[in-house]
């Protein structure tokens, strides 16, 4: 199951839900196909002001980021770097639909590879088998 986390400013994020919702659940299914629609998991996080800072001082704004979990195999793929670069690019298309071009160059991508050997579901280790 593709994660995907969009951490934003609380004021910022407040109202966009459902455009960020859709978008970045179209940016995985652009890639992946539409068989991965109903997998997507969509979280965002919204940020209250004073708790994201840079530099250790807090920022008054910030651009939206994006973290992607998927399964660490994805990297060891033949067409990995095809598939990275294209994720990079919706995502960042996705988060700029919503936002605004404004934001566009600060937004931070990040693909999470997870081995399933180390992931759980209902109480149990997700094994490579069982997840194939």
């Amino acid at each position: 199951m593709p994660h995907v986390t969009l951490y934003a400013l609380e004021e910022d994020l407040t109202g966009r839900e459902p455009d960020l919702i859709r978008e970045l659940t179209d940016a995985v299914v652009s890639v992946y196909g539409e068989w991965a629609r109903g997998s997507v998991d969509v979280r965002l996080i919204g940020i209250p002001a004073g708790r994201w800072a840079r530099g250790g001082v807090a920022v008054a704004t910030a651009a939206p980021s994006v973290t992607f979990g998927m399964r660490e195999e994805v990297f060891a793929r033949p067409d990995a770097a095809r598939v990275v670069a294209q994720l990079v690019s919706t995502f960042t298309d996705a988060v700029t639909a919503v936002f605004g071009p404004a934001c566009r160059d600060e937004i931070l991508v990040e693909l999470v590879g997870q081995p399933t050997s180390r992931s759980g579901l209902g109480g149990r280790v997700i094994s490579d088998t069982a997840a194939s």
